[in-house]
């Protein structure tokens, strides 16, 4: 460990590659439920807080976190899953509405306020900045929605090639011009191919449909020295070893529920990064329960690569109190492991 402080971006890119830190980072990837933060009002919480407040106010590190989202308003469906195109004609009727190559971000006023803004409080060493794009498995499912995108493998081949296509030069418009006001510290894909019992797809499919697009983008990313880390639900066990192979840096959030384990992870897979795996389930249990939760998250945590986040969002069954006692557990492990 070394005695020198380090700014909240600095600190999290060497703990993500396994360089020596003045302690790991104490944050929070995903923001927490609506009816979650909704509890903590009535118990306290100042309804005037923004997320980046919620954090410095809770003694978390802050990080402003800015999604790549790309379908108009009017587009989103009325129901969870369901499609926005049904066929090829269809898409290329929509397509001009879903894609702007020539300036995605530029043309979105807020979005470049809200970066500058974050890219600012990094400067300052008090924050970390991050990008999110929709993955080249979550995208399509998003235009297709959830059943017809599993049936498109092998229905709709061709389409699914021309998504990701479509998806790979958005992404490269997009990096382009955060990039000019300011580097992401790194960047998550949204991706969710993998439940409790591991991927939704196939190598074969994945090698297919997926891999050629990751090896075509990522290197963008590595290029600016920007971490690339995918985010799956589920058990990724399986799934790590296929990102690492086209060449992502690491995965969250490791979901307890779902099976994963971070000592196995971290055996089969040495040179991968992994974020998240606090049990969430445990929260509201006491303090105690927290404890062992902590202690069986403490040998990776001294392994390196590993920065332990709860494994997806707080539940609203956790009360304000709760997860003050949390982060007060997180903080001390984050600075008593010798790192």
């Amino acid at each position: 460990m070394t005695t020198q402080t380090m700014s909240v971006a600095e600190r999290f890119r060497c703990a993500l590659r396994g360089a020596e830190v003045d302690r790991l980072p104490v944050m929070e990837w995903a923001t927490w439920w609506d009816q979650t933060i909704l509890r903590w009002h009535s118990e306290g919480l100042s309804p005037t807080l923004d997320h980046a407040g919620i954090k410095r106010a809770l003694g978390l590190d802050v990080d402003h976190q800015l999604w790549c989202r790309q379908v108009p308003a009017d587009l989103v469906p009325a129901q969870h899953g369901a499609g926005i195109i049904a066929d090829a004609a269809d898409y290329a009727a929509k397509r001009g509405r879903l894609y702007r190559h020539d300036s995605p971000l530029i043309k979105d006023a807020d979005a470049v306020a809200q970066w500058r803004l974050a890219c600012a409080e990094r400067a300052a060493g008090q924050a970390l900045c991050w990008l999110t794009f929709d993955g080249f498995f979550w995208w399509p499912r998003v235009l297709l929605g959830i059943e017809p995108h599993l049936y498109a493998f092998s229905d709709q081949a061709d389409l699914l090639h021309q998504i990701c296509d479509d998806q790979c030069r958005h992404i490269a418009a997009w990096l382009e011009q955060v990039c000019a006001i300011g580097a992401p510290d790194f960047v998550t894909f949204a991706e969710d191919m993998s439940y409790n019992l591991g991927p939704m797809l196939s190598k074969r499919q994945f090698d297919t449909f997926l891999a050629p697009y990751y090896r075509r983008i990522l290197p963008l990313f590595q290029q600016r020295g920007i971490p690339v880390l995918c985010d799956s639900d589920g058990d990724v066990a399986m799934l790590a070893s296929w990102l690492s192979e086209v060449g992502f840096d690491g995965v969250l959030p490791l979901e307890r529920q779902a099976g994963c384990d971070i000592n196995n992870l971290q055996a089969n897979n040495p040179s991968f990064a992994f974020l998240g795996h606090f049990d969430k389930m445990v929260m509201n249990q006491g303090e105690q329960a927290l404890q062992c939760e902590f202690e069986r998250l403490a040998p990776a945590m001294a392994r390196g690569r590993f920065i332990p986040s709860v494994d997806h969002q707080t539940p609203p069954s956790v009360s304000l109190t709760q997860y003050r006692q949390y982060v007060g557990l997180l903080r001390d492990y984050a600075s008593g492991m010798p790192y």
